[in-house]
């Protein structure tokens, strides 16, 4: 199926690795140009390496990797110029931020909190006003933010998740209402637990915090997924390709989750 992505610019953030990486995967694979960051230059050459291994229906299709750190509003704003300045437009923003550190409420320090909004809440606020005026200018646009399914269901321990990613949602929302008189749609996506580094991380903390086997602690995130296993990165990423489509153009301010079933609410 052509989703009608060929020759188009997304700027796909944290995407060195995990979501964000697969995210510009299969983007690239649909014939989009690819603008990748990451904090690492390491980490972002070894991603551009992997990004054009895989097939691209778009032989011309780019992958441009900028060092970016999102917690500073002068490297968000050097990421959007430098893309505007390779590509002369951005078509596609994947707002995507590493996620914020775990801990019972009485363990989160105000730095803690003070980093967790930057990072997750501030950096898409930040980036989309720089990115709507060229969007709104070409009266084309799609905005894609990956959350978590802690914004339906509060997770245990996972406090800054829990409140800061609600925070990209009401934002999300407004922005898709506000826009789309000038054709940008503006959607969030919310993974439920996926085999990640992230995941591992969270896992493994666990496991130091309570003695319990690896095996044991990711049975506790497995058993309450219907389909029986966490998901796969590219399992998300094939909503957000989706989204970023012209295949989805009516849908605007939803917000999905891709959990197997993990959320158990009818909405």
């Amino acid at each position: 199926m052509d989703m009608g992505l060929k020759d188009k610019v997304a700027l796909v953030l944290a995407s060195s690795k995990g979501l964000g990486l697969a995210c510009a995967k299969g983007l690239y694979e649909e014939g989009a140009n690819v603008i990748i960051c990451s904090r690492s230059a390491e980490n972002l050459e070894k991603a551009k390496e992997d990004i054009e291994d895989i097939n691209s229906i778009n032989n011309k299709a780019r992958v441009v990797p900028i060092v970016a750190d999102l917690m500073h509003e002068n490297q968000i704003k050097n990421l959007v110029e430098k893309t505007l300045k390779e590509f002369g437009r951005i078509d596609i923003l994947i707002h995507n931020a590493g996620g914020p550190p775990s801990g019972p409420i009485d363990a989160i320090t105000k730095e803690d909190w003070s980093n967790s909004i930057d990072l997750n809440l501030l950096s898409f606020i930040k980036i989309t006003d720089l990115v709507l005026p060229t969007m709104k200018q070409q009266k084309h646009g799609k905005i894609i933010a990956i959350t978590s399914v802690s914004v339906k269901q509060p997770l245990d321990n996972l406090v800054l998740s829990n409140t800061t990613r609600l925070g990209v949602i009401g934002f999300a929302k407004t922005l898709a209402n506000v826009y789309a008189k000038d054709n940008v749609l503006v959607n969030v996506v919310c993974p439920g637990p996926t085999l990640t580094d992230r995941m591992k991380e969270l896992i493994n903390k666990t496991v130091k915090d309570t003695g319990k086997t690896y095996e044991d602690v990711e049975k506790t995130w497995i058993d309450p997924i219907p389909l029986g296993r966490l998901g796969k990165p590219e399992e998300l990423a094939n909503l957000v390709v989706f989204l970023a489509s012209d295949k989805a153009s009516y849908i605007t301010g939803t917000v999905i989750q891709v959990d197997g079933g993990f959320i158990k609410s009818a909405l």
